[in-house]
């Protein structure tokens, strides 16, 4: 167990010592003060805004700037759709079928909502041309959407009686130029060069044991999986994700692409701190953050380490459902990265878990993800949390409720309520939704607590733009197909647009000097209050539903 928790220590070590200045080169880019040496971006940043045209030079409103949000997503929606209900017609796709409009419409919605759900495996699926220009686009699009609302936040916080918040799609640009795409070419070839798959081959066929003809399955995957890991979008190239060895062949690979799910999430967390100018403000979020994944990883490590489930199968503790090669240490590391942040990639059968050792990832999940959380949307929802904290703070010591010298008013806390709340009551009516459909124990493989665990899992994945799947329930049915995709629409641009709202009334406030009865935003008390903030919620929203699933089949097996 002591190597496990090393193993922890130093992840995290690493994290925290590449995100400070990787933070800090955000900030700087996205405020338009491009590095020196970043200038040689410049030409492919100027002809994104030659293709744009006009709109790309105006100064928009939070109204405005929401629009062209909803705009761009409503026209990769439809484009991505088009092109899966047709790819056997396009290049490289005479060896699929088109998929069936239910099935396109919620792998569309999955990854435009930065989701990436798959109810479908994707080396027998998608074509190569599907993959590459319609999923890998939208994983650089949807996390670029996410950093820049984000960006327009900060900036309705920081700035004195404004009116506009920037301009879209010169802070989505940005993002994708001078942030996006340079780390995914660069961990693309470290990938590469531990062996990860980057070939136009459909793959390689051969005779098996029994005689049987199979197919080795090859493609151009390590440019998708850099940017799945790096933009928070977790959609695999291959069925098994990233336990499969051609998506994720060694540890150092298992290492960068883990690493990789959460650098960003941290990095922009100190971003926000040095664009506030006050850096103890993002340390009040980083702290929080570490608390909430430091516990969960040792809570699933002992578990999967101790628990009495499956103890000693293969020699050691429950290795059922993982790769020997990453061992319950990495793959419960991974199982938390992965559901703090908005990733959902694995390398592990989640499934196999212990059922406590399951049931933390859920409940990171249920928190709204705010824990690092996605791209632009863990901070967003992360700064909700806050100012319900310091509205309930102010109110119970009575003082003044203000955050960053702007008063905290009545709208400002519906907005946040509206982004706190939504994936939370998403989820519960998603569960009851399938639980209550008629042919739902023909979608599982499994009974009793362990296939409720199943139902609440899928549900809080897809309320909550994750995209991770505890297995056992069939994802390919018209019913979840639909009612996954509503799920994850409402669940992404209804807290978006309250971010939006939020972030132009804060803009139009005037700023007052801190005095005396100003409530301390950095201080441990408050990081104590924002901790308990985020645990009541949770815990009061979704213990009876895990007292139903992983607590009852827990004490089941005890």
């Amino acid at each position: 167990m002591s190597s496990v928790i090393a193993q922890g220590v130093f992840f995290f070590a690493v994290l925290l010592l590449i995100a400070v200045p990787l933070g800090w080169y955000i900030k700087e880019v996205m405020q338009g003060a491009i590095p020196r040496y970043a200038m040689c971006l410049q030409p492919l940043e100027k002809g994104f805004y030659k293709v744009i045209g006009p709109a790309s030079r105006v100064r928009m409103s939070a109204k405005r700037y929401v629009s062209n949000v909803l705009l761009l997503s409503a026209f990769s929606l439809a484009l991505l759709t088009a092109m899966l209900m047709t790819q056997h017609w396009l290049p490289g796709g005479r060896s699929v079928a088109n998929l069936s409009f239910p099935l396109a419409v919620n792998t569309a919605v999955s990854f435009v909502t930065n989701t990436n759900w798959q109810a479908y495996t994707g080396e027998l699926t998608l074509s190569h041309f599907s993959q590459m220009f319609g999923l890998t686009v939208q994983n650089f699009v949807s996390a670029a959407v996410g950093l820049s609302v984000l960006c327009a936040l900060i900036r309705g916080i920081t700035q004195k009686k404004e009116t506009y918040l920037g301009n879209f799609w010169q802070d989505m640009v940005r993002s994708l130029v001078y942030v996006l795409l340079p780390l995914a070419l660069v961990l693309a070839v470290l990938l590469i060069s531990q062996g990860t798959v980057q070939t136009f081959s459909s793959g390689v066929a051969y005779q098996g044991l029994e005689g049987d003809s199979l197919k080795l399955f090859l493609g151009p995957a390590a440019s998708q999986i850099a940017i799945k890991q790096l933009g928070t979008n977790g959609g695999g190239f291959f069925g098994a994700n990233s336990a499969h060895p051609f998506e994720n062949p060694t540890l150092l690979s298992n290492f960068l692409e883990n690493l990789a799910i959460l650098l960003i999430p941290a990095a922009l967390i100190f971003a926000f701190g040095f664009w506030v100018k006050d850096w103890k403000q993002g340390r009040t979020i980083i702290i929080v953050s570490l608390v909430f994944a430091g516990l969960a990883f040792l809570g699933v490590a002992i578990s999967e380490t101790y628990g009495p489930e499956f103890m000693n199968v293969m020699g050691a503790a429950n290795l059922e459902g993982k790769e020997v090669r990453f061992g319950t240490g990495w793959s419960s590391l991974w199982s938390i990265a992965t559901t703090a942040a908005s990733n959902g990639s694995v390398n592990a059968m989640l499934d196999s878990f212990t059922p406590l050792g399951g049931a933390i990832p859920m409940f990171l999940m249920q928190l709204g993800e705010i824990i690092f959380g996605g791209i632009g949307s863990g901070l967003y929802g992360m700064l909700a949390f806050l100012l319900l904290a310091v509205f309930i703070a102010g109110l119970l010591v009575g003082r003044t409720p203000e955050y960053l010298g702007k008063k905290i008013e009545a709208f400002d806390i519906k907005m946040a309520s509206i982004v706190i709340l939504t994936p939370l009551m998403l989820t519960l009516f998603g569960t009851m939704a399938i639980v209550l459909h008629t042919e739902v124990m023909s979608w599982l493989t499994n009974q009793g607590p362990h296939a409720f665990s199943e139902v609440l899992y899928g549900a809080t994945s897809l309320a909550n733009n994750n995209g991770s799947a505890f297995a056992g329930l069939t994802a390919d049915t018209t019913f979840i197909n639909l009612l996954g995709s509503v799920l994850m629409l409402v669940s992404r641009f209804v807290p978006m647009i309250a971010i939006m709202l939020l972030a132009g009334n804060m803009n139009r406030k005037k700023k007052t000097a801190s005095s005396e009865g100003t409530l301390s935003t950095v201080s441990p008390t408050f990081v104590v209050m924002l901790i308990v903030v985020i645990l009541v919620i949770g815990a009061l929203s979704f213990l009876p539903a895990i007292a139903l699933g992983p607590i009852a089949e827990y004490l089941t097996m005890k």
